[in-house]
């Protein structure tokens, strides 16, 4: 970078964000201050000399994208925040982790404006910019995939910042792994080198080359020594910024910076300690901090005008970038009228109104495979779907036909053919760092991503499952092989718990479908809900596709439960089923009405569906007058007390499972249409 303009009053603005974090961590009580001291130079530069984001908007697509994946140092980023103007004020600083706050205790996207993605969990938040540097490749391709490089309107970067836990989680070698090998040149991560944990100093528990680690990984690799050694910081933070410019430079490869840092720096007596990284400093500590930085000593104590300046500057920067911006987007929109309208469309999450499904006839086929079709008869229709699986595309189904791979030129070839803007994804076997880089897509903003893998493996990669659901973003995760029906693999492949801990996840949806037609279903309704996460949970084993001139429309799915095949008269026995086991009470149904017992079949993919409709509907398929109820789910009994109620049964599987084949495994443990109608007799008898 050319010479770092560094004023007085950017001397001052740092220094501010130190007092501040020290302040507000002391007024709750509890917090992380240590980084936040520390590392407030590299969140000054990266906000008020590096960063692209509009004031005024904080959706733009054409704004750089910024991760505080040590999501603990939170002050970090919300006192940046504070001195650009971007929607936090003094009081919010203040209110530091209370209730109601827009400052809690780690970043919470849509909570705080601004903020691209919840982090906390350590190594989650470099698996989310991952996802978001994929994420602003693929968009490019589908927008304006000639433009020459750093020309096109959405290109933009992805900057994270990410400490000694974050590189210890093993999600972040999951992603950054991936990240070398897909060759992301808009993706500059920022490692605050500061060899302290909880625990003390890392070298108890982390002592390997972290530059040599992500050099074998393919990565561009800087160190930047930020220790000050008594020179001042102003030549320090130049430093940082001709490395920000190199690792631009470099377009065929991520960028990691190394920035050694002292945690607390400049604090009298605690820098360098972890008793500064997650607990209050103490009031003469503080004063201490202050007196040598030359502030008041008094709580929140700011130079207004200091305040003024930082946000002024940062809004003529930015509302000059966005008017550029602005310009090159509406002769991009003028010359390519139909992507603008496609762009249109993906901003707003709408289905084409046209959509059309496929339709299976009866027959016999695994919902994974249906699951297959779907997505291959919805490419061509949603340029915006895209995804692939953990090393399993031919069991899971996950590729769509005639998709090219999403790869660098240089690793595409006859067997994965591609390029830079394909959309078949190959995450390798990486659970936790798909999930996360779903995630990362779908905060991105324009296109829907998919990724599977074993439903066992659904615990693998569960914390970004959860992150998810608790950002309430539409990533949909597609898990097969989905219970015992795994057959001869065994125990270790087959799911019992898994559905019962999946559905306790607040905000995802479970969808188990029974049948290709309803899978087909399931896909169109995931894709409809934008506010939320799902998980389909789809059989390895050939399933019966109804035949719906007889029974049911799956439309019903949309619901998540509806009366599949109804009684003879009024019904005396309900059962209910989900994916493989829906055929088993269907079964289950002609021998209870053939000894003439009036039996309803109900259908139940999505429990979260289902519960969402009104107390009308779920009458109409489960009425309280019939509590002869029998759930029939290869799993865990878990969850189902509250639809067959105190004098209903649930036939289950309430241990683990075994090698052998899926038949034999049904047969063995009492997923059969015999044993459906015992239970149901049983219940009856009563």
């Amino acid at each position: 970078m050319a010479h770092l303009e560094w004023t007085e009053t950017d001397a001052k603005a740092v220094d501010t964000a130190r007092v501040l974090a020290a302040d507000a961590v002391e007024k709750v009580g509890n917090g992380h201050p240590g980084t936040a001291i520390s590392l407030a130079p590299l969140g000054y530069l990266l906000y008020h000399k590096v960063l692209n984001i509009d004031p005024d908007d904080e959706k733009w697509l054409g704004r750089d994208r910024f991760v505080m994946s040590a999501g603990h140092s939170s002050l970090t980023q919300y006192t940046e925040l504070y001195l650009a103007g971007l929607g936090l004020e003094l009081e919010d600083l203040e209110s530091l982790r209370t209730w109601g706050s827009k400052t809690p205790g780690h970043p919470e996207y849509g909570h705080t404006k601004f903020i691209e993605t919840t982090t906390g969990p350590l190594g989650a938040g470099i698996s989310n910019a991952v996802g978001m540097a994929m994420a602003a490749r693929r968009e490019r391709g589908l927008l304006d995939p000639d433009a020459p490089a750093g020309t096109s309107p959405f290109d933009h970067y992805v900057y994270a910042i990410a400490g000694d836990g974050c590189l210890q989680e093993g999600v972040s070698s999951e992603a950054s792994s991936l990240a070398g090998t897909q060759e992301l040149g808009n993706l500059i991560l920022f490692y605050d080198d500061n060899r302290i944990t909880i625990e003390g100093e890392t070298n108890i528990a982390f002592t390997e080359d972290v530059c040599a680690r992500y050099e074998a990984y393919g990565w561009h690799v800087q160190s930047v020594d930020f220790t000050h050694g008594g020179t001042g910081y102003s030549e320090d933070v130049q430093a940082l910024a001709d490395a920000v410019e190199a690792a631009k430079a470099v377009t065929d490869k991520p960028s990691f910076i190394k920035v050694t840092t002292v945690i607390g720096w400049p604090l009298p007596s605690k820098q360098g300690s972890e008793s500064v990284h997650g607990s209050k400093l103490g009031g003469e500590e503080i004063s201490a901090l202050k007196k040598l930085l030359g502030f008041e000593d008094a709580p929140f104590a700011v130079d207004e005008s200091v305040v003024a300046a930082t946000r002024k500057a940062f809004a003529e920067r930015n509302r000059a970038a966005r008017a550029a911006w602005d310009e090159s987007f509406a002769a991009w929109a003028q010359a390519n009228p139909e992507k603008a309208e496609l762009l249109e469309r993906l901003r707003s999450r709408r289905l084409p109104a046209d959509l059309e499904l496929p339709v299976f006839e009866p027959g016999k086929m695994s919902t994974r495979k249906a699951s297959g079709a779907v997505l291959s008869a919805l490419g061509p229709q949603l340029p915006e779907l895209w995804g692939g699986s953990a090393d399993l595309a031919g069991s899971n189904n996950t590729t769509i036909k005639g998709a090219d791979s999403f790869l660098p030129a240089d690793r595409a070839d006859d067997k994965n053919p591609g390029g830079p803007y394909g959309r078949t994804l190959h995450f390798g076997i990486r659970e936790h760092g798909m999930g996360g880089i779903l995630n990362g897509i779908t905060l991105s903003g324009l296109t829907r991503p998919y990724g599977g893998t074993f439903f066992v493996f659904s615990d693998y990669m569960r914390p970004a499952v959860r992150l998810a659901a608790l950002m309430g973003i539409p990533t949909v995760f597609v898990w097969t092989h989905d219970s015992v029906g795994v057959g001869e693999d065994g125990p270790t492949h087959q799911p019992i718990e898994h559905l019962a801990a999946c559905r306790a996840i607040p905000g995802l949806d479970v969808v188990r479908p029974a049948d290709a037609n309803e899978t087909a279903v399931a896909w169109r309704t995931v894709l409809e809900h934008t506010d939320r996460p799902a998980g389909l949970v789809l059989s390895r084993q050939d399933l019966p596709t109804v035949d719906r001139s007889t029974y049911a429309s799956a439309e019903g799915v949309v619901k998540g439960a509806y009366v599949l095949s109804e009684a003879s008269a009024d019904p005396t026995v309900i059962l209910i089923g989900t994916g493989s086991e829906v055929g088993v009470a269907l079964e289950a149904q002609k021998a209870l009405e053939a000894a003439g017992t009036p039996t309803r079949v109900v259908s139940m993919p999505c429990q979260e569906w289902f519960d969402a409709q009104d107390a009308a509907y779920q009458e109409s398929v489960l009425p309280a007058a019939v509590t002869a109820r029998v759930s029939v789910e290869a799993g865990i009994s878990m969850g189902w007390a509250k639809y067959v109620g105190c004098a209903g049964a649930s036939v289950s599987i309430e241990h683990f499972g075994a090698s052998a084949a899926g038949s034999k495994c049904f047969e063995e443990f009492g997923i059969t249409p015999d044993h459906v109608v015992e239970v149901a007799q049983q219940l009856l008898a009563k």
